[in-house]
């Protein structure tokens, strides 16, 4: 039997498509399919992620969309014990990182990546994100190189 895999989307899915492939006025049927699946539990987001999306611009078709069109419980919440273990266990990683600049773990640990991949660890989901691996960075620490290191 083969295991379904059900996702984390990072902040970046929902604004690069917003911004460059899927406008909710061109292609609407993107943004339904995002709660279909979500309502088919194929397809979350974690509470960190509602935060920093919603701290845009209130008229910003995005924040609308979360607001009136997404399910409260698309969000995931992160205040589970598991969760802060996985969270602490990144962080020190992250801490102890000889390549990275105080300034990028610093940024690191004040946003939501970390506690999107700890959530991804704790409920064994696949992490969604435009990022790409740059493991010899100093200015940035990027989820797939945080997700590499944790095998998520």
């Amino acid at each position: 039997m083969t295991r379904r895999t059900t996702y984390l989307a990072d902040s970046d899915v929902f604004i690069t498509a917003k911004n460059l492939y899927y406008s909710f006025d061109i292609c609407p049927g993107f943004w339904k399919s995002i709660v279909h699946h979500n309502e088919h539990e194929r397809v979350f987001s974690t509470d960190k992620i509602r935060s920093e999306l919603l701290a845009g611009d209130q008229e910003e078709k995005l924040v609308k969309w979360i607001k009136k069109d997404v399910p409260r419980d698309f969000f995931l919440p992160v205040n589970d014990a598991q969760v802060y273990r996985s969270y602490e266990e990144i962080m020190m990683w992250v801490q102890d990182h000889p390549e990275y600049s105080e300034l990028a773990k610093r940024r690191f640990a004040e946003g939501a990546d970390g506690w999107l991949i700890a959530c991804a660890i704790v409920m064994d989901y696949t992490v969604v994100t435009n990022e790409r691996s740059t493991p010899r960075s100093k200015r940035s620490i990027k989820i797939p190189d945080v997700c590499n290191k944790f095998e998520v």
